[in-house]
C-alpha cells in the first residue's frame, strides 16, 4: 500500500509539473502504460480470490473484465453526439453504418455516468451470480468448472464478434471523445484516469484483505484445501462460493471499466480464451493466495509482454510459455513465495546451532 501511495502520487507529479526536457519527466504515454497495468493487476487480484483462496481455477474470468470494458465503451460512445464521423447525435457511427434506424433498448440509460457506473457493477456481478448458482448447486468442480468457465467466454466472444448484437461487431467500441466533459486526450485527464485506478487497486486489496482475513475467508480456504470435509461439518459451501465468486466478477469489472477509456478501446478479442488464460499465469508467476503476490505477477508479465513484442515479436509467446513452465516447475509458489521462503529461511539461520 505504501509503494501504490507513492507512485499514484509521483507519477502524475512528474508527468504534469515536470519539464518534458528534464530526466525527471514522466511522459503520458508511460503514465497511461502504468495505468493499465494496474487494471490488469485488480483483475489478477480477482483471479487470485477465487483460484487461490477458494482453489476454483476460473478461465473465463476475462469475460467480466470484457463486460465491465464494454459497460464504460458504452458510456463513452454516448458521449460521443453529433462528433461522430456521420454526425448522428443519438446513434453511434457504426449503428449508422450499419443503417440501424433507432437505438437499441439495452443502449438506453448509458448517457447517464452513474447509471453506467451502476451496470459496470451489476452486468458482470449478476453473470457471475447466474452462473455461479448453477453451477455450484449442480457442485462441478475441479477441471469441469475451468472448461465451463473458458467456454462462457469463447461463447461470449463468437456473440460479440456478430454486427447483430449491437455492440460494434469485430471492431468494437473506440473513437471515444471525453468523460465527464474531461477530453480524453488532456494530460489532466490521463492522470485523472490513472489516480482513479490507483484508488481502484487500492481499495479492491483492502477489501479483498479484509474478506481473506473474515470468517469467510478462512471458511473459503477450508473449502480450497477440504470442500467435502467443509460441507459435512454443515458449512454452506455452495453460498460461500458464490459470493466470492461473484464479488470476484466485480472487480474485474471494475478493472475493465478503468482499462477503456486509458486505452481507448474494446473489442471482442477481450473475451479470447487466451486472455483468461494468461490472467492466470500472472497469479502463477506472482504468487497464488497472496493478493500482492497477483499485483506483482501482473507487472511483471505485462511489462515483459510490452518489451518482448517491441523486441521479439516473433517469439514474445515462446517466452512467456517457458516462463510459466519455469515456475510451475522451480517456483510452485511464485515469485512472492520464494522471496518468503529465503527471508524465513535467513532469519532462521542464526538460530540453526542453539
Amino acid at each position: 500500500m505504501g509503494i501504490l501511495l507513492a507512485v499514484g502520487i509521483l507519477v502524475p507529479l512528474l508527468n504534469l509539473t515536470v519539464s518534458t526536457a528534464h530526466p525527471l519527466h514522466v511522459s503520458t504515454y508511460t503514465m497511461t502504460l502504468l495505468g493499465k497495468y494496474l487494471c490488469y493487476a485488480l483483475l489478477a487480484m480477482a483471479v487470485d480470490m477465487v483460484w487461490g483462496y477458494l482453489g476454483i481455477l476460473s478461465l473465463g474470468h476475462g469475460v467480466f473484465f470484457a463486460l465491465g470494458g464494454y459497460v464504460m465503451g458504452m458510456y463513452l460512445m454516448r458521449q460521443i453526439g453529433d462528433r461522430g464521423v456521420y454526425g448522428n447525435a443519438l446513434l453511434p457511427d457504426f449503428m449508422v453504418f450499419l443503417n440501424w434506424k433507432g437505438l437499441p433498448w439495452f443502449w438506453h440509460g448509458f448517457d447517464g455516468f452513474w447509471f453506467a457506473m451502476l451496470m459496470v457493477l451489476v452486468v458482470p456481478g449478476l453473470l457471475a451470480l447466474v452462473f455461479g448458482w448453477f453451477a455450484f448447486r449442480s457442485r462441478v468442480t475441479g477441471v469441469y468448472l475451468s472448461i465451463m468457465t473458458q467456454a462462457l467466454t469463447y461463447a461470449l466472444m463468437l456473440a460479440f464478434f456478430r454486427n447483430e448484437m449491437g455492440f460494434g461487431g469485430n471492431n468494437g467500441l473506440t473513437d471515444f471523445k471525453d468523460i465527464l466533459g474531461f477530453s480524453l486526450q488532456s494530460d489532466h485527464t490521463r492522470a485523472g484516469l490513472y489516480v482513479a485506478s490507483v484508488i481502484a487497486l487500492a481499495l479492491g486489496y483492502t477489501s479483498c484483505r479484509w474478506i481473506t482475513t473474515s470468517r469467510l475467508g478462512k471458511l473459503a480456504t477450508a473449502i480450497r484445501d477440504q470442500e467435502d470435509r467443509a460441507r459435512f461439518i454443515g458449512y454452506r459451501v455452495e453460498d460461500a462460493k458464490l459470493w466470492i465468486f461473484t464479488f470476484s466478477a466485480i472487480l474485474a469489472g471494475i478493472a475493465g471499466a478503468l482499462y477503456v477509456p486509458q486505452v481507448g478501446i474494446i473489442n471482442p478479442t477481450e473475451f479470447a480464451p487466451l486472455a483468461s488464460i494468461e490472467i492466470v499465469i500472472w497469479v502463477a508467476v506472482g504468487g497464488r493466495a497472496t493478493l500482492y503476490g497477483a499485483v506483482v505477477g501482473a507487472v511483471i508479465i505485462n511489462y515483459a509482454k510490452s518489451f518482448l513484442t517491441a523486441a521479439f515479436p516473433d517469439a514474445w509467446l515462446f517466452g512467456l510459455g517457458a516462463l510459466f513452465v519455469m515456475v510451475t516447475l522451480f517456483l510452485p509458489h511464485g515469485l512472492v513465495g520464494m522471496a518468503r521462503h529465503t527471508y524465513f529461511s535467513r532469519k532462521r539461520a542464526p538460530h540453526a546451532g542453539t
